[in-house]
């Protein structure tokens, strides 16, 4: 309450989510939490956190609008299954009737959980309540379904359309739980669907190709590759892929080549920088596998994640410092 009155309501929260004494927060992209499995962590994705101060700010009286930030290009895997990264934020407004009438109260500010440098310019646009809802919701679903938990992924999926029927990445998660639930017509008509508001989604004509490459469907499936091919030559992963097919033939030289050809797409990805610190180690290159385990570290999404890094990195120091 005295930050409150010294500080303004948003300058207020904003100290308590980054101050050591008050909440701390950590970035933790393991799943999604909600506000209060957030809060209680002390930790979460963007999605997570902005969740968490919405619910706070709320309480606080104060006007909430929700910001999809537009990003570059970003991927992540999980198993079998891609994941197109998005990242949204939270701005933080005055309502007419607070009672204080500083200037502090008047402005807006905006909150986001990611270090400056990487959304520095980017645009955003503004989204409902029911959008972020739909988000979390559509999250899960995914998560859960990387889990290979298809049945509760479904009912995720199936709420991320009943908050916005209007959010096109749950209609994509739906019909690839249709398709590792084996229902191939569904998972068709799903993709179709999309397809006929965005023809260009490179995403859903990968998912829909797959789906009737399952069902047989060979001919109708080559269409939609071919579509593909044009859009995307070179679809996520791709250099990736064949660096690990290298990395298996033992042609280490090349595998470095094509990892850095991948870091050169998504600078961000820490797998990518543990790859091609694993190609530097086979070929005796102590100094840059160093430099591109810490770079995994800075890049790591999940405690768990940031650990691994950190013992590798100590080993390296244990086995080539004399």
């Amino acid at each position: 309450m005295p930050q409150l009155s010294r500080r303004g309501p948003q300058r207020a929260l904003f100290e308590a989510l980054s101050s050591k004494r008050q909440i701390k927060l950590e970035y933790d992209a393991e799943m999604t939490r909600n506000a209060a499995q957030a809060f209680a962590a002390r930790s979460g994705n963007c999605l997570s956190l902005v969740l968490m101060t919405a619910a706070f700010a709320k309480q606080l009286g104060l006007d909430v609008q929700f910001q999809n930030v537009i990003i570059n290009e970003a991927w992540s895997r999980n198993n079998d299954l891609y994941f197109a990264a998005g990242h949204v934020n939270i701005v933080l407004g005055r309502r007419p009737n607070f009672l204080r009438n500083t200037d502090e109260y008047h402005q807006s500010m905006v909150i986001d959980f990611l270090p400056p440098s990487e959304i520095l310019g980017q645009k955003t646009v503004l989204i409902s309540e029911a959008t972020v809802i739909a988000m979390y919701m559509n999250n899960r679903a995914a998560e859960l379904l990387a889990q290979h938990n298809v049945n509760d992924a479904y009912w995720f999926a199936r709420e991320a359309l009943r908050a916005d029927p209007d959010f096109l990445t749950a209609y994509n998660t739906l019909g690839v739980i249709y398709r590792q639930h084996g229902d191939f017509q569904l998972a068709e008509n799903v993709f179709k669907q999309i397809l006929e508001k965005e023809p260009n989604n490179t995403l859903t004509l990968s998912n829909l190709a797959e789906v009737l490459r399952k069902s047989g469907q060979a001919q109708e499936a080559q269409v939609y590759i071919s579509r593909l091919e044009q859009l995307q030559p070179y679809p996520p992963f791709y250099f990736f892929n064949r660096g690990l097919a290298a990395m298996q033939r033992g042609e280490f030289t090349e595998a470095k080549v094509l990892f850095k050809r991948e870091i050169k797409r998504d600078a961000n990805y820490d797998e990518f920088h543990l790859w091609l610190a694993l190609a530097h180690l086979k070929l005796g290159e102590i100094p840059n596998a160093t430099e591109e385990l810490l770079l995994a570290k800075a890049n790591s999404t999940t405690r768990k994640a940031h650990d691994l890094y950190a013992g590798k990195l100590e080993r390296i120091k244990a086995t080539y410092t004399h």
